[in-house]
């Protein structure tokens, strides 16, 4: 008799470690699809903005340029001083490119670790 219970609680203990192994694979795929979602969604609404962004600093960097030229009464000398800017920011963007790593590593951390 009590072998018999022996068995029965090991056979319910079988069934319940395989029903909790299924679950807890399915909340990791289920936490995997929402962080790939959120990177999804994430680098397509950077990729929509960015590219925005892009043009409309396209077409004020080219308007200045322009305005600066006529300015100069020498169009070339006003694309090259606008140039020579974006190289000077380019520049400081490579120098100071270690500060960015905190920011990001925290940003990105509190949506893994969400």
């Amino acid at each position: 008799m009590a072998l018999e219970e022996l068995k029965d609680n090991l056979s319910e203990v079988d069934r319940n470690v395989r029903a909790y192994l299924e679950n807890t694979e399915e909340y990791y795929k289920l936490r995997g699809f929402k962080l790939a979602m959120r990177g999804i969604s994430s680098l397509v609404k950077l990729l929509l903005m960015g590219s925005i962004a892009l043009l409309a600093l396209f077409m004020l960097s080219f308007a200045l340029a322009y305005g600066i030229g006529q300015w100069l009464n020498n169009i070339f000398l006003g694309f090259l001083i606008v140039g020579g800017i974006y190289i000077l920011f380019g520049i400081g963007c490579y120098l100071f490119r270690s500060k960015l790593d905190k920011p990001l590593l925290k940003k990105f951390s509190d949506y893994y670790f969400d």
